[in-house]
């Protein structure tokens, strides 16, 4: 069973996107508005949108702390400001401070990249998705950057999944004697059965990314 959290952001471009897989295996979308949605679900997406607002509206539903303990035990994608949400500390985030689920041990910048007129798009390298060689056309928009990775070592380790080359960064990132591993460069990333993309796969009719998180991340015990 597939889930996409309903409150806010591109949950309708997810559902397409799960419909289209074909895995030889039944999936069932449910959108999330309620805990008892939660309670059926065995994995999570939580859509782009904005980060506070979700946040916002999980806690007039009634879902953070259901939110959190799912995330402690079952798998969670978060996509652009569900990156966010994911991520274990934030900086830039508004007046009063972000909620976050936690779940990945990292730390990010909120509207890393820009403005929403900055948006952009970009070809990303692959590294454990299916066709690696074939680059995945992916869209920023006001996408939040990854600033450090810090798994302690009795967690689950993260592996880079996709990165920006570094002569396609924004001219503003763009640091001197900035390297090809430098954690900005970095824009998916798996650590146990969570998923994290800081751009929006659903906007594209590329499913790569849709069918990495149901195989590595749902269905891997």
């Amino acid at each position: 069973m597939e889930v996409i959290a309903a409150l806010q952001g591109a949950f309708a471009e997810h559902k397409t996107s799960i419909n289209r897989l074909n895995l030889n295996r039944k999936l069932n979308v449910v959108l999330v508005r309620t805990p008892d949605d939660l309670s059926q679900c065995d994995a999570l997406i939580i859509p782009g949108g904005e980060s506070t607002t979700i946040a916002l509206l999980a806690r007039l539903a009634g879902l953070s702390e259901p939110l959190k303990e799912f995330t402690n035990t079952k798998p969670v994608w978060g996509t652009c400001a569900g990156a966010i949400l994911l991520s274990q500390s934030v900086v830039g985030a508004k007046k009063g401070g972000q909620e976050l689920l936690g779940g990945m041990s990292i730390k990010i910048a909120r509207n890393g990249w820009g403005s929403q007129i900055e948006s952009f798009e970009v070809p990303l390298e692959l590294n454990g998705v299916k066709e690696p060689t074939r680059p995945f056309q992916a869209f920023f928009i006001r996408a939040p950057v990854v600033l450090e990775l810090s798994s302690l070592p009795d967690e689950s380790p993260i592996t880079v999944v996709a990165r920006i080359p570094l002569n396609l960064l924004p001219p503003s990132l763009i640091e001197e004697n900035m390297t090809e591993d430098d954690p900005r460069t970095i824009v998916a990333l798996r650590q146990g059965r969570h998923l994290l993309t800081t751009f929006h796969p659903e906007l594209t009719e590329d499913d790569r990314f849709h069918e990495y998180f149901i195989q590595n991340c749902v269905l891997m015990k």
